[in-house]
């Protein structure tokens, strides 16, 4: 295990890597014979039930009044993007197949690096860039 908390991100981001990829598996074999957009509601439930249950097991509901007017917009525009993305996601792994479908939804990988230099001022270096262009590559080679 990581010794620094510091690095816990890492366990995190790699939790939540092998939770995406079961999402997409698992999506792909329940949407069978169901209406792309019906699924992703389906989706949105659960995952709406789960996130305010953690959010009342910690006992963090509370914050909703210390949340900014600038937070609100934010999240509210996350949210929105949230959802169109597994619209379109659901869509095309209905149509498509996951070997597919997945690689170029992973590309938003090079897109958010890309908006996080652009919008957040964020440092490209080297390695980032290096990365982005084998990302983007791998997202091609997949996908022809």
């Amino acid at each position: 295990m990581l010794e620094s908390k510091s690095k816990m991100w890492v366990v995190y981001a790699l939790l939540s890597a092998l939770f995406a990829a079961l999402t997409s598996i698992f999506a792909k074999v329940g949407i069978e014979n169901v209406n792309s957009n019906l699924a992703t509601a389906i989706r949105t439930v659960v995952v709406l039930v789960m996130a305010w249950g953690i959010v009342f097991l910690t006992g963090k509901q509370g914050g909703l009044s210390d949340i900014g007017n600038k937070s609100w917009l934010f999240l509210i525009l996350s949210g929105t993007a949230t959802g169109l993305s597994w619209l379109f996601y659901y869509k095309a792994l209905q149509l498509g197949d996951a070997s597919k479908v997945i690689p170029v939804d992973k590309f938003s990988v090079v897109i958010s690096i890309v908006l996080a230099f652009v919008i957040l001022g964020e440092t490209l270096t080297a390695k980032t860039i290096i990365g982005g262009v084998f990302i983007t590559l791998g997202t091609f080679v997949l996908i022809l």
